[in-house]
C-alpha cells in the first residue's frame, strides 16, 4: 500500500498480474439496475428489489426533513416573488428539489462539510444559515455573506464544478489530519459534464478521499437536456470507470436519500473511498429569472413530474403511518410564514455598502496594484460625494428660494384682493400680471416599498 492509501496491484509491470480478479471488484461498484427507492410516488413503502438493501430512515429524522421540505419550499417560493419584484438580481430555485437538498445534509454528521453550487441555497438553509446572510450573495452586496467556518459549508460555486475539486482536497487533508470528516460536493447534470468534475472525481478515488459526489440530474443544464450531455445510463456510472462506487437513487423520494447519502457518507468515513450518486429529479421552476422554460420542455413534461412531487409523497406516507395530522401541517405551515415574513423584512432593509471593500480580502498583503486601485476608487468615491454635496447644497438653496417666493407671493395676493374689493374693473388683471409665476410642482414621491401582503402575493 503507498502513502495514499492505495494498494499496488503490478499494473506497472510489462504484464498485468491476475487479470481476473484484480479489478472485478469494480463491477460491483455500479449503480443497480433501477435507481433506489424507499417510498413510491403514492406514499407507499417499495419493499421491491428497487429499495436496494437500504433500511427505511428513522421516524424522527423522517418527519424532520418533511418539515424542513415544506419550510424550505415556501421559502423558495417567497425568494422567487422577491426576486420578480426587483429585490434580488437573480435566483436559481430549488422548487421540486426539496428531497435532494435537505436530504443530503441530514444525512450528514455536524463536523461534515458542504461544498454547495448556486442553486443549493436550501441545502444551506437546512445548515442553518440565516436568509440575512445567504440572500446578499444572490442581490449583489457580496460574494460570500456568511461564514463557511459557522456552518462548516464553502462558499456557493457559480462556475460549474470548481467546488467538486475544493471538497476532495478538503476531504484529503482531513484524511491526512485523521479527523473522519466527509467532504459531500453538490453537483448538477451540467456541472457533472465538466473536466472538473471529472478530474475531482478521479482524484478522490486515487488519494481514496472521503468524498460524497452528490449530482443532482434535474434534467436539464440550462436547456440542454440531459441525453444531449452523456449516452451513459446513469451519471453515476462512471464511478466504476474511475474506481469508486456509484449509486442512482429517486432523488424525489427522501427517505431513499436519506439512507443512501448516509451510507456513502459512512463507508467514506471508514476509508472505504468515494462514492458518486446520482439523483432523479426535476426542476420545476425556471433555470433563473431570466430564463423562459416553454422554449425547451413542455407543460406535459413538467406536470408528469409534478405527480413525483417530493414533498407530497413524503407527506402521504407520514399521515397513513399517523405521524403527521392537520394539527402538525398547521404548525409547519405556521413556521414556514414566520420565515417568509423575516426574509420579506431583510430583502426590504437597503443595505449599507461600502465599495472600498471589493479590495479586502483579495491578499493578505495588498500588492502595490491593488493599493493604486484602491486609492484610485477612494478618490473617485470622495470626488462624487463632493459633487452630490455640492448638488444638494443648490437644490436646497433652490428649494428655499422656490419656498420665498411663493411665500411673498401669496403676500402680494393677499393684499391684492383686500384691494380689488374697491377697486375698478380691469384692477386686479394688471396685478395679476405682474406677479411672479407659480413654483413648478413638487416632484412625485417616491413609491413605497411593497406591503408584506403585497410582497407575499
Amino acid at each position: 500500500m503507498n502513502d495514499n492509501g492505495v494498494t499496488d496491484t503490478g499494473r506497472r509491470g510489462p504484464v498485468i498480474a491476475d487479470t481476473q480478479t484484480a479489478y472485478a471488484h469494480l463491477l460491483d461498484r455500479l449503480p443497480g439496475a433501477e435507481p433506489v427507492r424507499l417510498i413510491d410516488e403514492h406514499g407507499a413503502p417499495d419493499t421491491t428489489e428497487r429499495s436496494g438493501g437500504y433500511a427505511m430512515p428513522a421516524d424522527e429524522l423522517l418527519l424532520d426533513a418533511y418539515r424542513r421540505m415544506s419550510v424550505a419550499r415556501r421559502w423558495d417560493i417567497q425568494v422567487t416573488k422577491l426576486t420578480r419584484q426587483g429585490r434580488l438580481a437573480t435566483f436559481p430555485s430549488g422548487l421540486g428539489q426539496e428531497a435532494g437538498e435537505i436530504g443530503a445534509v441530514l444525512a450528514l454528521r455536524d463536523d461534515d462539510w458542504l461544498f454547495p453550487t448556486y442553486r443549493d441555497s436550501l441545502a444551506l438553509l437546512t445548515r442553518g444559515v440565516p436568509p440575512g446572510e445567504l440572500l446578499p450573495f444572490f442581490r449583489g452586496e457580496w460574494h460570500m455573506s456568511y461564514d463557511p467556518r459557522d456552518h462548516r459549508a464553502a462558499g456557493q460555486a457559480t462556475p460549474l464544478a470548481t467546488q467538486a475539486l475544493h471538497a476532495v482536497g478538503f476531504a484529503h487533508a482531513e484524511r491526512l489530519r485523521g479527523r473522519g470528516t466527509v467532504a459531500l460536493a453538490f453537483l448538477g447534470d451540467g456541472a457533472a459534464s465538466e473536466g472538473d468534475a471529472h478530474e475531482a472525481m478521479n482524484f478522490a478515488a486515487t488519494w481514496n478521499a472521503p468524498t460524497v459526489f452528490f449530482v443532482q440530474n434535474n434534467q436539464y443544464a440550462i436547456s440542454v437536456p440531459i441525453e444531449r450531455q452523456t449516452a451513459s445510463r446513469s451519471i453515476a456510472d462512471r464511478g466504476a470507470g474511475l474506481g469508486m462506487r456509484g449509486v442512482w437513487v429517486d432523488g424525489n423520494d427522501a427517505a431513499a436519500v436519506l439512507a443512501v447519502v448516509a451510507d456513502a457518507a459512512e463507508r467514506a468515513r471508514r476509508g472505504e473511498g468515494p462514492t458518486v450518486i446520482e439523483a432523479r429529479t426535476y426542476r420545476l421552476e425556471a433555470h433563473t429569472n431570466s430564463d423562459d422554460p416553454t422554449r425547451y420542455r413542455t407543460e406535459a413534461e413538467q406536470e408528469a413530474w409534478r405527480a413525483f412531487d417530493p414533498i407530497a409523497r413524503l407527506g402521504a406516507h407520514l399521515r397513513e403511518r399517523g405521524l403527521v395530522d392537520d394539527d402538525t401541517e398547521a404548525q409547519i405551515a405556521a413556521e414556514a410564514e414566520r420565515l417568509a415574513a423575516e426574509t420579506r423584512d431583510t430583502m426590504n432593509a437597503d443595505p449599507e455598502l461600502d465599495p472600498l471593500e471589493l479590495f479586502d480580502h483579495v491578499y493578505a498583503t495588498p500588492r502595490a496594484a491593488l493599493r493604486e486601485q484602491r486609492a484610485a476608487l477612494a478618490a473617485e468615491l470622495a470626488q462624487r460625494d463632493d459633487a452630490d454635496g455640492e448638488h444638494d447644497r443648490d437644490a436646497a438653496e433652490e428649494r428655499a428660494h422656490e419656498r420665498t417666493a411663493a411665500t411673498a407671493s401669496d403676500g402680494r395676493d393677499d393684499d391684492a384682493a383686500e384691494a380689488g374689493a374697491g377697486a375698478e374693473p380691469g384692477a386686479g388683471a394688471e396685478s395679476a400680471a405682474s406677479a411672479p409665476p407659480p413654483a413648478p410642482p413638487a416632484p412625485p414621491a417616491r413609491p413605497a416599498r411593497a406591503t408584506d401582503e403585497e410582497a407575499a402575493r
